[in-house]
């Protein structure tokens, strides 16, 4: 394929698997809530999560490189059926855990290959290939699939129950059924050379496994700017806690209305989302002005504060301004750290070292899901929040830190030791 019909499909298999996630963002902490959790109880639950993709990120990362992409996409796709099944049906502690159990084996699968596809095919078709505006507009797409889920999850809930199920049920069950039209999409659209088939070939991926962990590893070891993008993902993941779940129950709190808030989470996190597109649309010509480092740098802070300002600013309108620059800001961070990423790897390995960064940012999360949420309960929900801003912003000296110069030490990987963030 051509590099421009590889970037399409991938484009489409981006935007497929990512507004079922648009339907459901709106209820995430609400849905819990509205079943009689408590905040901290619901923090918990969707800590379970992240405990599990840290636990899993780097084996299926390595099975994905192992394996292949494609049928790590599909055992992906499946699990997410399940979870979501789960999650509709959830009505206690216990339920909530498993469902985010299984959300947790999903991410992990799910976590890099679809990416590391695109990047390897487009670099095999043309070795030129402009990857990182690849990236940014999977990143628009990304966006505005969420935007247009969550626009769709907000009407849903205001045309409020049908039949047996609530008002809040319904979008889960929609994106159970746009989350199985995007795994048959990944059958038919995703193309990859795997010459081996089989129980041989199952066999030689699980002995594989463990080479790719180990590559991944040794390379976050010894290069000083792999190190430095992985920090900022921990750090960030604790800081994602306050608009992916505090957000929600800030405006119930301002509003004093937790199904009011749902519905209007919905055409806020659709707007929030598409902001998030145009910021992922500008960054490449920041980029091009003053390098992906600083970019980086100067994203982060800046997001530091749309985060305070969501925290802070008094009333619905203030609330959702900060959240709508908050996903603004956001959006133009994914790109350049993902872009930065790539430059340090390439080759078959490239998936392990993406789920290495994913895998760190679960226990980030995770531990700001705890944290954070009993903080909100105890003190108050500002607090957290600012306190999650503050966290997330000092993670922007790390994008700065400059490459050592090494002999290069065959792992199998591209030594990050010659690459320079963002290639230059």
């Amino acid at each position: 394929m051509t590099v421009r019909r590889i970037r399409h499909r991938y484009l489409l298999l981006i935007s497929l698997r990512w507004l079922p996630v648009g339907l459901t963002i709106p209820l995430t902490t609400l849905l819990p809530l509205d079943r009689g959790l408590t905040i901290a109880q619901a923090g918990l639950v969707a800590a379970v999560q992240g405990v599990t993709v840290l636990v899993l990120e780097l084996p299926t990362g390595g099975l994905a490189d192992a394996l292949g992409r494609r049928p790590v996409l599909l055992i992906a796709g499946a699990v997410n059926l399940v979870s979501l099944t789960v999650m509709s049906l959830a009505d206690s502690v216990t339920l909530f855990a498993v469902a985010w159990f299984l959300q947790g084996i999903f991410r992990a699968l799910d976590s890099g290959p679809l990416d590391s596809w695109f990047v390897d095919e487009a670099l095999a078709a043309d070795k030129e290939a402009d990857i990182e505006t690849g990236l940014s507009h999977s990143s628009v797409a990304l966006s505005l699939a969420i935007a247009i889920g969550a626009l769709l999850s907000g009407g849903l809930i205001w045309l409020g129950p049908i039949g047996p199920l609530s008002a809040l049920t319904v979008p889960l069950i929609v994106a159970l059924a746009l989350s199985l039209l995007s795994t048959v999409a990944v059958a038919l659209l995703m193309t990859e050379e795997r010459p081996a088939r089989g129980m041989t070939a199952w066999a030689a991926s699980v002995r594989g496994v463990p080479v790719a962990i180990g590559s991944a590893l040794r390379l976050a070891r010894r290069s000083r700017v792999v190190f430095a993008l992985i920090m900022v993902e921990v750090l960030w993941s604790f800081g994602m806690v306050t608009f992916e779940k505090l957000m929600p129950v800030r405006l119930s709190e301002v509003l004093a209305d937790k199904e009011g808030a749902a519905a209007l989470m919905g055409p806020v996190s659709s707007a929030g989302w598409a902001a998030s597109a145009a910021g992922a649309a500008l960054i490449p010509v920041l980029v091009r002005r003053i390098g992906a480092p600083w970019t980086g740098f100067v994203l982060r802070i800046l997001l530091g504060l749309t985060i305070v300002g969501m925290g802070l600013l008094a009333g619905p309108a203030g609330v959702i301004t900060g959240f709508l620059l908050t996903y603004a800001v956001h959006g133009a961070s994914s790109p350049v750290h993902m872009g930065l990423l790539h430059r340090q790897a390439e080759g078959e390995y490239r998936t392990s070292l993406l789920s290495l960064n994913s895998m760190v940012g679960q226990p980030g999360f995770a531990i700001g899901a705890v944290l954070l949420t009993t903080l909100a309960q105890s003190v108050s929900v500002s607090s957290a929040i600012v306190v999650g801003a503050v966290v997330l912003a000092v993670a922007a000296p790390l994008y700065l830190v400059k490459p050592e110069f090494r002999e290069p030490i065959d792992t199998g990987i591209s030594p990050a030791s010659a690459l320079t963030p963002g290639g230059s």
